[in-house]
């Protein structure tokens, strides 16, 4: 039985680029070991309860939730034993994908979590066997063509987190972005940059858990076109930086 810290020591080299074979060379390790380890980390005898629990943090999974309504998927392992979290994170903005990565280990705590590079962007992706209970929004087809509804419980994290998902929901699909316009100042016409808040999603359920949410922290918002959501009032902007910021 191998402890956990050498497991992740073993995780930590394929992050890495390495392949099964090296990683089993240099660690002694076999390979169908290391294999399953990326499915479950923790051994099974430390698995206590094997039915899915409430998320472990809820302020992480508020900020995941969004995260998934945007940019994530979950489909199932091709041997049926689970299911795999799928957050597709560009790789403009590492820091996301780190804070992706640390949501993910916050609501299931000994979970592996993998990087896995995409062209232009990183998948990050977490296999667990009751991913579908925690995000029941999963089902087959894109989510703008079926109905996206939280249930009871996960509305009661959004409302104590509200911040935290309007956060990974901007995270996912939205930006951060300065406009700029010219006025005439004391006879001369100069120009005028101030920020706004963008957020776009096909999904009008998914908007309006968006919208709802705003209305809740007194976000002023305005529909800016059929598919968009804007932010742009200075005291709302103001909210949003101290609460949100830009991607980075």
């Amino acid at each position: 039985m191998y402890d956990i810290s050498t497991r992740k020591r073993a995780l930590a080299l394929l992050e890495q680029g390495r392949s099964l074979n090296s990683v089993s060379h240099e660690t002694g390790i076999s390979r169908a070991a290391i294999r399953s380890w990326q499915d479950r980390l923790e051994p099974l005898s430390s698995i206590a309860n094997p039915t899915p629990g409430p998320p472990a943090d809820t302020q992480a999974y508020a900020y995941l939730l969004g995260l998934y309504l945007g940019d994530g998927c979950i489909s199932a392992h091709p041997r049926g034993t689970g299911y795999y979290l799928r957050i597709a994170c560009a790789d403009a903005w590492p820091g996301l994908i780190q804070l992706c990565r640390e949501a993910i280990a916050k609501v299931r705590p000994g979970i592996g979590v993998f990087a896995l590079q995409k062209e232009g962007y990183t998948m990050v992706t977490s296999y667990y066997r009751h991913w579908p209970c925690l995000f029941p929004q999963h089902g087959p087809g894109v989510k703008h063509k079926r109905e996206i509804a939280l249930e009871p419980w996960q509305l009661d994290i959004v409302d104590a987190h509200p911040w935290e998902f309007i956060r990974g929901l901007v995270h996912s699909d939205g930006c951060r972005i300065i406009n700029w316009t010219t006025r005439m100042i004391a006879g001369e016409r100069k120009r005028y940059e101030y920020p706004r808040y963008f957020f776009t999603n096909l999904s009008a359920d998914i908007r309006q858990l968006y919208t709802d949410t705003l209305d809740k922290v007194d976000v002023n918002w305005k529909q800016a076109n059929a598919h968009n959501i804007s932010v742009a009032r200075k005291a709302s902007v103001a909210l949003m930086d101290t609460h949100v910021g830009p991607k980075h």
